[in-house]
């Protein structure tokens, strides 16, 4: 078989099997590399649920893409035939003056998107599990849930196979190069050609890109189960997404976030939570999987603070990585030096809800080179204009 192909993406975690999906069915001869299996548990992408939410927060620019998001991953359910986005509604508790919710308002107002603002008299009638403080506000919205990342993945995966895809695994790529007349990727099992290159190196994304000139930091972070005292108020169906934010403005340490108790073939059994905020750096290959001092701690306060009917035994602690940008946006652009090159990186913990149209992005551009997509704030170069 010949070793030339007209893309090759390297990565096939969430944003590269996306990638691989999107061009394989377009009839692009694409070949994916991933270092270890797809799908895998060593990244970011594990961890049985990844929120999904409309009224962004962040960046009101992300809320385009979020839109044509839900519907990329409607496709995808209806070419897997099976679901992988569950939709049951998102909580976001915080002070008057917490991004959070204030920043969710301003998202949804301006782009008209469904929404209710509570006051805590209305979570604690609507929402008894939660227990903030008496000027605490709240947004809902119902457009909200969770995809369950190992699902998606393997769906991306296995429908880029089903259309043509060739994807290797555990082959590592060891070098990667780029001219005008197309790209070279090096492994120790091969050299292979192709006409452009898309590389979605997740944690990894340092050793492939090393003249990017953006600064990541990968960060490890530790998800947690643990069994409610009363685990039929926390129940899918009962017990929306949720977000706390309760910090002072001027001691901002985190987002506390969860998700309601899923049944047990769509997760591990318990109710999850866990704290968006980067912890502690570390080395994509050599972090400590183990739990650690502090692991279990750093989510049970919330669980002690504001949810204690699920205050209970710990069942389960989980590792992932999170690579992370100066400003915590993403980064997806053609390489700085190289028109047939595409990045996608620096996710900052919030990616995977986009990774069905992110997949689509860097189609596009591995496809032809440019994309009509809204990406243009997650252009490499918004760091060489600061720096």
């Amino acid at each position: 078989m010949s070793n030339r192909y007209d893309v090759i993406v390297v990565g096939v975690g969430s944003m590269g099997a996306s990638a691989c999906w999107h061009l394989a069915r377009r009839g692009v001869r694409v070949l994916g590399f991933e270092q270890f299996d797809i799908p895998n548990t060593r990244a970011s992408h594990h961890g049985f649920s990844r929120m999904i939410r409309l009224a962004y927060f962040e960046h009101p620019d992300y809320v385009a893409l979020l839109r044509r998001a839900y519907e990329v991953w409607d496709d995808l359910e209806r070419d897997a035939g099976q679901q992988v986005l569950h939709v049951n509604g998102g909580l976001y508790v915080g002070r008057p003056d917490s991004e959070l919710v204030t920043g969710s308002i301003e998202a949804a107002r301006a782009y008209d998107l469904p929404h209710e603002v509570l006051d805590r008299a209305d979570v604690a009638r609507r929402f008894p599990q939660f227990h903030v403080p008496d000027d605490s506000i709240a947004f809902y919205e119902t457009k909200a849930g969770f995809v369950v990342p190992e699902r998606a993945v393997a769906s991306f995966a296995e429908q880029a196979l089903r259309h043509g895809a060739t994807l290797r695994a555990h082959e590592p790529v060891e070098s990667w190069s780029a001219s005008d007349s197309g790209v070279c990727v090096r492994t120790a099992k091969g050299t292979y050609e192709a006409d452009r290159l898309v590389i979605a190196g997740g944690a990894w994304s340092n050793q492939l890109l090393h003249d990017l000139k953006v600064s990541l930091t990968v960060t490890r972070q530790t998800l947690a189960w643990v069994w409610p005292k009363r685990p039929d108020l926390f129940a899918m169906g009962t017990f929306p997404c949720w977000a706390l934010d309760l910090s002072p403005r001027d001691a901002f340490r985190g987002v506390h976030y969860g998700f309601p108790m899923a049944p047990p073939d769509l997760a591990n059994p318990g109710f999850k939570l866990a704290l968006h905020w980067p912890d502690e750096p570390c080395d994509p290959d050599t972090v400590d999987r183990d739990v650690q001092p502090g692991d279990e701690e750093q989510v049970r306060v919330a669980l002690k603070a504001h949810f204690p009917g699920a205050d209970g035994d710990l069942l389960a602690i989980r590792v992932c990585l999170y690579t992370n940008t100066p400003d915590g946006h993403f980064v997806i652009d053609r390489h700085p030096e190289h028109d047939n090159v595409t990045i996608a990186c620096g996710f900052s913990g919030h990616g995977f809800k986009f990774a069905s149209v992110v997949g689509e992005a860097l189609a596009d551009l591995g496809q032809r080179g440019e994309t009509d997509l809204p990406i243009g704030f997650l252009s490499a170069g918004r760091f060489a204009k600061t720096s």
